[in-house]
């Protein structure tokens, strides 16, 4: 958390909120009321993760912007990257973009009255690797994922939250994922990123892949010692006009979930329940990425 703190989102103070599960007062003093209590489990279960990702996504609605967009504790967002992508859009488009965490469609039973089921069969972004979604597209999703409604649709499937957004989208909503390959996990390679490239990616992260470490290549002012994830050194070579800023989220796992998000969150939130995450919000000038 503090390296995020310290790095992309500096850059974005003013755009970001912080959705957690449990009470924090370092981070509360670090972010103020940027910093959002959830009351979700902090537990790894579908229901818990749906918790939380309801909570952002009703934060969002109310919040007036255009893109909402959730990433994970463990992501290195490249603001200017994401404008940038953005930008080639409309949130008066469908837009659903990210990365899916497998080369094909997931199948799920989904369950019907009278103890009855059918399978489905759809795309969905990992949210490891964050992924973006449009207002038009959002405003559409309301009656499955708004309030209560989503972790009862989240039910209906049995699985995850990054999952139940994927269902909703093009099982309910009729959408569809727009892949894009600019989203990384730690899940992926890391290393086999050029680092000619490294500037044009939206989201980076940072772990363990295959029993070793797993982080961008990229030298700079930080040793290795000093900034093992190599985030630091990224921050350094992508700096940010945060007067452009639009809407991010991110994710955090019981302490460690991060949402970005701006706009007028408290009363919504006095009904949910929902463990960290982040969000950044932007009122910005450029085309296919402006406030609604």
């Amino acid at each position: 958390m503090e390296l995020l703190l310290d790095t992309w989102i500096s850059q974005a103070s003013e755009q970001t909120y912080v959705f957690t599960d449990e009470e924090d007062d370092a981070l509360k003093r670090r972010m103020g009321n940027h910093v959002i209590f959830t009351n979700c489990s902090a537990e790894h279960s579908h229901l818990a993760l749906s918790c939380k990702m309801a909570a952002e996504f009703d934060a969002f609605l109310v919040s007036g912007r255009s893109w909402f967009c959730h990433l994970d504790d463990d992501n290195y967002l490249n603001p200017q990257a994401l404008l940038k992508l953005l930008s080639s859009y409309s949130e008066m488009w469908d837009v659903y973009l990210g990365k899916p965490s497998l080369n094909r469609p997931i199948w799920a039973s989904e369950t019907l009255p009278n103890n009855q089921t059918k399978s489905v069969r759809f795309w969905f972004a990992t949210g490891g690797a964050g992924f973006c979604i449009s207002r038009k597209l959002a405003s559409k999703m309301v009656p499955w994922a708004s309030g209560r409604n989503f972790l009862s649709t989240s039910e209906l499937i049995r699985l995850p939250d990054d999952c139940t957004v994927g269902y909703i989208i093009e099982c309910k909503v009729g959408g569809q994922l727009l892949p894009n390959a600019l989203f990384h996990s730690h899940l992926e390679n890391l290393q086999l990123i050029p680092t000619s490239q490294l500037m044009q990616q939206v989201t980076l992260s940072y772990g363990v892949f295959e029993n070793k470490l797993n982080v961008i290549e990229l030298s700079g002012p930080f040793s290795p010692q000093e900034d093992p994830s190599s985030m630091k050194n990224f921050c350094k070579k992508t700096p940010f006009d945060s007067a452009k800023m639009l809407m991010t989220i991110l994710s955090l796992e019981g302490k460690d979930k991060l949402v970005e998000i701006g706009g007028k969150l408290q009363l919504l939130l006095k009904t949910l329940r929902g463990e960290r995450r982040i969000a950044t919000l932007d009122n910005a000038s450029v085309s296919g990425a402006n406030s609604s």
